[in-house]
């Protein structure tokens, strides 16, 4: 099987890495990339927003499938553009991905399949945001209604701040807040069958104790020891199955990877949001985790055929995610700066961690930064406490002039903290 995958980051680089990984797989190419995906696909150069060009390279290379990694070429219709060229593809059609990209759409779904959600009001005006504002009270949870590469969301004390971020947004979703822990569950479909993926939870804040500023993810782990055991279960039962069944019924059904962000609060288990793609860096842990061959899920669930795939087979090892990114992230990061020891954790630490890129680029025998979050440092161990042990040494062998990353991730779930 010839795949494709389009994009350029972490998520791309832990999906080239399973599939690279796949027997099934006879060639694997990834359009754009990134310095670190170089080493387990082919890359080719492609403008990842414009479906024709993703399209005829699909048609180029002989693809059998092509897997669409990011939320903006979806939502702009590239996933269109190749099944229109007879390729299967992993991914929704762009009328499917509002469930991304509009907030608004998602709770209308919701609203329509009785998924529990938070409450919320749709604000175009300053009159309708104060309103909103005025209605929920604190905390402020304020969402720009787009795409917002995971920073469109303000949670806050100060209403200033919250007014500010809403009227800098053509259209916001002002919701009540939900308390409780935070869950990510991913499922993958085929618009009829959702087959839901292991749990993860990450976070979202820039630093340790979950304070500053909210970025894309700073680090993730699976399993979820505190989680009820009956979490999936009730998650397909309540929100899952319900959101695929009710897009299938409008007429625009929803196939690839839906991600349900969720709030275990103390009146039952809420959507915080959905996605309509992997999400990073949640990806890199459910992964390093799934033991079935990834190929051949994707290909049924592009297919329509996903009821035929056996059931997913999982070890039992834990995982831990922790991202390393440029000084100042998530304000305006500095890019540039060379990265170093990436090889000392191939020679010493591998295969329990590993290094997954996002933000970078090869500079001639140099890899640089070249993004925000620059890499993420993925460890395997028999528990959460030596995942994070072993990541953490990984993460401690690079060297990138004022990176920063957290200390904490897994810390709690691991009894460390």
């Amino acid at each position: 099987m010839k795949v494709l995958v389009i994009g350029g980051g972490a998520r791309e680089h832990a999906l080239c890495r399973s599939l690279s990984l796949d027997p099934d797989v006879s060639a694997l190419y990834c359009a754009p990339g990134n310095a670190g995906i170089a080493e387990v696909a082919e890359l080719r150069p492609v403008d990842a927003l414009d479906g024709a060009a993703v399209a005829a390279l699909a048609t180029e290379l002989g693809a059998d499938l092509v897997v669409v990694g990011p939320e903006a070429p979806l939502v702009a219709g590239v996933g269109d553009a190749v099944r229109a060229a007879g390729i299967p593809v992993f991914g929704p059609s762009a009328e499917a991905a509002q469930l991304e990209g509009s907030k608004a759409f998602a709770k209308d779904v919701m609203a329509a399949a009785g998924v529990p959600t938070a409450r919320s009001y749709v604000c175009t005006t300053p009159e309708e945001v104060d309103a909103a504002l005025d209605a929920f009270g604190t905390p402020y949870v304020v969402k720009d209604d787009g795409l917002a590469a995971g920073k469109g969301v303000v949670v806050t004390e100060d209403i200033e701040a919250a007014r500010a971020h809403a009227l800098a947004c053509d259209r916001v979703v002002i919701e009540e807040y939900l308390d409780g822990p935070e869950v990510s569950l991913f499922a993958i479909t085929d618009g009829v069958t959702v087959v839901p993926l292991q749990p993860a939870q990450d976070f979202k804040r820039a630093l340790d104790g979950d304070q500053g500023p909210n970025t894309g993810g700073m680090g993730a782990y699976s399993p979820l020891p505190w989680a009820d055991p009956k979490l999936v279960d009730e998650v397909m039962e309540l929100v899952l199955q319900p959101t695929v069944d009710e897009l299938r019924r409008r007429g625009t059904p929803f196939s690839g990877l839906l991600y349900a962000g969720l709030a275990i609060t103390g009146r039952g288990t809420r959507v915080i949001e959905f996605n309509a793609r992997f999400g990073d860096p949640e990806t890199q842990v459910v992964l390093a985790r799934l033991r079935t061959p990834l190929a051949s899920v994707l290909l049924n669930a592009a297919n329509g055929t996903l009821a035929d795939e056996p059931p997913l087979v999982w070890r039992d090892d834990a995982a831990v995610t922790v991202v390393i990114a440029s000084h100042n992230y998530p304000d305006t990061p500095r890019t540039g700066d060379p990265i170093e020891g990436l090889a000392e954790v191939a020679a010493e630490d591998a295969p329990d961690a590993y290094v997954l890129h996002a933000g970078t680029r090869r500079e001639g025998d140099a890899v640089v930064s070249a993004g925000g979050r620059v890499l993420s440092v993925t460890a395997t161990g028999s528990d959460l406490a030596q995942a994070r042990e072993k990541a953490y040494t990984a993460v401690a062998r690079i060297r990138l002039d004022g990176s920063q990353h957290r200390t904490d991730i897994a810390a709690k779930a691991a009894g460390l903290g």
